[in-house]
């Protein structure tokens, strides 16, 4: 009896988060679908409740983009176990010509991503404007097929609010930004 009683009370505390709006400055209010790596299809408001790292790249960039990687790779490793578990990393691609699911499952698989936490997403087009606008990532793509961004990450609360973002990338993380990571994994439930 108990234990329905704990189910039955856990599921009208879900349903209750998710009734409650998102804040009005959320980026999570985006409407547009994204694929992931694995295939799977989601909205940025079912990443709600999580504390993550967004940036936008491409998988066939030789440079800036690897070094994004990497600077997650250094924020995961700088972190305590506990606090990497609470974190999610989402990675946005600039060109959804070229990044199918495949592209983005073997880059995935060659960079060694934990897909528990870090996730490699494409949408349309449209997605993509409206996706950089709302993280303020300006981009434009090349006559070689390139991409010209801003390169960063940006941090989210587990509300998609933007607290704070950082240009300074390698395996080394920004000491602000990683006190602000941290200063918001704690605050997060």
């Amino acid at each position: 009896m108990k234990s329905l009683l704990a189910t039955a009370m856990l599921m009208l505390s879900g349903a209750v988060a998710a009734a409650t709006p998102l804040p009005a400055t959320s980026v999570l209010q985006l409407s547009s679908r994204f694929t992931d790596q694995d295939g799977k299809s989601f909205v940025l408001s079912d990443r709600r409740g999580h504390v993550q790292v967004v940036s936008m790249f491409y998988s066939s960039c030789k440079f800036v983009c690897p070094l994004l990687i990497d600077s997650g790779l250094g924020l995961d490793k700088a972190l305590t176990a506990a606090e990497r578990a609470k974190l999610r990393v989402l990675l946005i691609s600039l060109d959804p010509a070229r990044d199918t699911t495949a592209a983005l499952n073997a880059l995935a698989t060659k960079r060694k991503l934990d897909r528990t936490r870090w996730t490699l997403a494409r949408t349309d087009k449209d997605g993509v404007r409206k996706t950089a606008a709302l993280l303020d990532v300006r981009y434009r793509q090349l006559a070689d097929g390139e991409f010209n961004h801003t390169s960063g990450l940006i941090l989210l609360d587990s509300e998609g609010r933007i607290l704070t973002r950082t240009e300074k990338l390698g395996a080394t993380p920004d000491p602000a930004f990683l006190a602000a990571v941290r200063k918001a994994l704690k605050a997060s439930k």
